[in-house]
């Protein structure tokens, strides 16, 4: 096989074989890549295969669990989601519908912005523009962030507990972190409870190299205590749980629980002397400029975040 720099595709390289390789580098997976497509496996195989001999680079390295790129895939991927969005516009404009806004949008984000953000974002789009089609994908920081620099999601919602933000992101809002407990919590029973407090209660913390963790331990320090959790856990629905059913401490946005706390499962206290606040930002893919449907689905998340940090929770939080 040649090396990555060496590559020469052939002109002949159909923009469905491209549109193929670009679905089973998402999916990593020629079976789920197969689903997506509408296609048969072994179909999908041959063209792939057929894409990587005009190539003449292997752009796949095959696994037990599927496929991921090779070195020479990476090398293509941003270029062939390039190409592939320039055509989509395109065959739009030939159609004369450039009015219709149209394509697939993959966010990226945490699951506790998640959980707030993207039903309200789905029911806005649903009627009013059809055609827009969104992926979504949650993971730490970390993952937000190498996602969108290597290409597979177009937008990313973060949260920043240090100003000022990297380059290239927005500050989109300012949320402030809370105690969460289960109901009837003594340490949660008021409006407020004061940082120190969490020295003293059964916490559970993200591990390193969390952001929240390390602003919390940072914090800590200057207040002169130790946090010692008891637990370490980034998993959403893991920590809720442990709070709801296991008398657990956990600190979240109390927006990541407005559905537990208008049920009555949770309760939360806004934590103070210092608070713990972040900033939620806004990031776009790295690998091409923003699409109208990008631009579209953006335009949303701004609008709707705003409303939902504005918005009282549903429930009481103490």
């Amino acid at each position: 096989m040649t090396k990555a720099s060496s590559i020469r595709l052939d002109a002949t390289a159909s923009l469905l074989r491209l549109r193929m390789f670009a679905v089973v580098a998402e999916e990593g997976s020629l079976t789920r890549a197969a689903v997506h497509l509408d296609s048969d496996v072994a179909a999908l195989s041959r063209q792939i295969s057929a894409l990587e001999q005009q190539c003449g680079t292997r752009l796949f390295n095959r696994t037990g669990r599927g496929v991921s790129l090779s070195e020479a895939g990476l090398r293509i991927y941003p270029q062939v989601q390039a190409l592939l969005a320039e055509a989509s516009l395109l065959e739009e404009t030939i159609r004369g519908q450039a009015d219709v806004v149209r394509g697939s949008v993959t966010l990226v984000m945490m699951p506790s912005i998640a959980a707030t953000l993207v039903g309200r974002v789905f029911t806005v789009l649903r009627d009013t523009h059809p055609d827009v089609h969104i992926k979504v994908m949650e993971g730490a920081s970390g993952k937000v962030v190498e996602w969108l620099a290597d290409g597979r999601a177009d937008i990313g919602l973060l949260y920043r507990y240090k100003l000022p933000l990297p380059p290239g992101e927005e500050a989109l809002a300012t949320v402030d972190a809370h105690l969460v407990g289960p109901p009837g919590d003594r340490a949660t029973a008021n409006e407020t409870v004061d940082f120190r407090a969490l020295a003293s209660v059964p916490l559970v913390l993200p591990s390193y190299p969390n952001g929240l963790r390390r602003e919390l331990d940072s914090l800590a320090r200057t207040a002169g205590i130790a946090l010692t959790p008891l637990l370490e856990s980034e998993s959403l629905v893991l920590l809720k749980s442990l709070a709801m059913n296991h008398g657990l401490n956990v600190v979240l946005s109390v927006h990541a629980i407005e559905e537990e706390l208008a049920a009555g499962k949770l309760q939360a206290s806004r934590i103070v002397g210092p608070s713990v606040r972040s900033t939620i930002s806004i990031a776009f893919g790295k690998a091409k400029s923003p699409g109208r449907a990008v631009e579209l689905v953006s335009r949303s998340i701004r609008q709707l975040l705003t409303e939902v940090v504005h918005e009282p929770p549903l429930g009481r939080t103490s």
